[in-house]
């Protein structure tokens, strides 16, 4: 079936990246299979990481379904685009509806994207990622695509306002080689080695992202153990619980 509408939002996305002057640094392209399905798998830090998490398969011309929350589809601007675009709805009262859809798309070919750590990272460090990626991978007999995004936070994150000016935001984004989810090894444990992987991946972007803060009150969108001030993991647990 034709792509009508998925094609021509990401020119959308890049026209306003370009009129954004954002500064890409994507590596690990090549690891996306230009065929076949996978499970892509990021960190999670900002509202429009999907949108750079699909950016990234764009040099293998691969469309990314994404999984999101059933609020999006509910939004009157934004439902239609998701529905046309593929994505999967999750309710997280009824969890198995959208694992159920996301296998069938994996089994037919279509790369499906995740973030496991569920909710956005207001402490900007990986949070304990859940098992449903590995166990999608797993069932559906197909890699899991490691990936990690670095400057996301600085555009639109929660807790803060979006910053959308001109400002010449760099984003950096590494993809890894894919991960083997063996059906014999236990979710958790490949849960684990992907995390891990995504872990490396994330200090790679933060030790390539090109500026620092300007300033004192630059520093919110630094992990604390860097010397940032952003919420450390216990204090950002502590915002989600109050949510």
């Amino acid at each position: 079936m034709a792509e009508l509408v998925y094609p021509p939002v990401i020119g959308v996305a890049r026209t306003m990246f370009k009129a954004l002057d954002l500064r890409f640094d994507i590596q690990g392209s090549e690891h996306i299979p230009q065929r076949g399905g996978a499970v892509l798998v990021s960190n999670h830090i900002g509202y429009l990481d999907f949108v750079f998490c699909g950016l990234a398969a764009r040099p293998a011309k691969r469309l990314v379904r994404f999984m999101a929350k059933e609020s999006v589809f509910r939004h009157k601007v934004s439902g239609p685009l998701m529905r046309a675009m593929k994505h999967i709805p999750v309710d997280r009262a009824a969890g198995m509806d959208a694992y159920k859809h996301a296998l069938k798309a994996l089994r037919s070919g279509e790369i499906i994207g995740v973030f496991p750590e569920a909710t956005i990272s207001q402490s900007f460090t990986l949070k304990n990622f859940k098992s449903g990626a590995a166990r999608l991978a797993q069932e559906a007999g197909v890699p899991v695509l490691p990936m990690a995004l670095w400057g996301t936070q600085r555009l639109w994150t929660k807790g803060h306002k979006r910053d959308l000016g001109r400002h010449h935001i760099p984003i950096t984004m590494r993809v890894g080689e894919p991960i083997a989810a063996d059906p014999a090894e236990h979710a958790d444990t490949v849960t684990e080695r992907v995390r891990a992987r995504v872990q490396d991946l994330l200090e790679a972007a933060q030790r390539a992202y090109p500026v620092r803060p300007k300033g004192p009150d630059d520093t919110w969108w630094i992990p604390s153990h860097l010397g940032g001030t952003a919420p450390t993991p216990a204090e950002a647990a502590a915002l989600d619980r109050q949510r």
